[in-house]
């Protein structure tokens, strides 16, 4: 064979396997895990592993599920090495399997984690110092995850009728509660080095904005099944993948075309502009 032929063939056998080697590695699946509560519930455990399908993005899904579980709790729990926990995984093949009873320290060495997400309770979101002891936190995620990065999740004020004991908190005023987290979630985000703020709460008040008007929860401060948790999961999606959620072809049952499309550009614009309300 002719030595310039078989360069040439050689060269490119060559870049066919970069090329092969390149795509299986971007289907890797992007492995999520959130130290949370209900309101990671909300966000991940639904709609984010079938937005991602539809972008061709596999998904592996953890949240560390306390219902009402703050960062003190978690630190508690970090401490005692605890088997507080309810681990709800959605696997790469996108079936959720939940094993109660287990310890924050077994969870985080169970996949390679690519983000791991910490929050605060929702009544406290907005108050700056509930959230004294975030570092001790996330200095143990670095610790036993290091090459993991590290999100802080931006929770939803309530709804204006919201019954919940907190919301006292913020004078029963949404508008008040959705600007204290702003604040919150802004200066935790920079004291702590976290490049990354996954604007929920922004994303359901730029929905609110709509003519969905405030109907996005299901009992006053948990999201509904029909929009609310799609737009926390699209909210997710785009924030932790750079792709843009408007457009994606997946659409939970039930919502119309019009929603899909307002709940993606509220989800859209948030993580555009995370601590101010974008009205469509």
């Amino acid at each position: 064979m002719n030595r310039k032929i078989f360069s040439r063939l050689l060269a490119s056998a060559i870049l066919v396997l970069v090329a092969i080697s390149a795509s299986a590695k971007s289907k890797d699946p992007v492995k999520v895990l959130a130290i949370g509560n209900s309101f990671s519930l909300d966000a991940v455990e639904q709609n984010l592993y079938e937005i991602g399908n539809a972008a061709g993005v596999p998904m592996i899904i953890g949240n560390l599920y306390i219902p009402g579980c703050s960062i003190d709790r978690h630190v508690e729990n970090i401490k005692g090495d605890l088997p507080a926990y309810s681990y709800r995984k959605v696997g790469k093949d996108g079936v959720k399997r939940t094993t109660d009873d287990i310890r924050l320290s077994q969870v985080i060495n169970d996949e390679k984690w690519d983000y791991i997400s910490v929050q605060q309770v929702s009544q406290d979101s907005g108050i700056i110092e509930s959230y004294a002891q975030l570092g001790e936190l996330i200095s143990w995620i670095r610790e036993k995850a290091p090459k993991a990065k590290i999100v802080l999740h931006q929770t939803w004020a309530y709804a204006k009728n919201a019954t919940h004991e907190g919301f006292a908190n913020y004078d029963r005023s949404q508008y008040a509660m959705y600007d204290a987290i702003m604040n919150a979630s802004k200066t935790v985000a920079k004291e702590y080095g976290i490049k990354t703020v996954i604007p929920s709460g922004t994303a359901i008040q730029n929905a609110r904005s709509t003519n969905l008007g405030d109907n996005l929860t299901r009992d006053g401060f948990h999201l509904d099944h029909h929009l609310g948790q799609y737009i926390a999961a699209a909210t997710w999606f785009e924030a932790l993948t750079g792709k843009p959620v408007v457009g994606n072809v997946y659409c939970p049952s039930g919502v119309t075309n019009l929603e899909l499309r307002i709940a993606q550009h509220a989800a859209h614009n948030a993580v555009k502009k995370p601590f101010k309300v974008t009205k469509q």
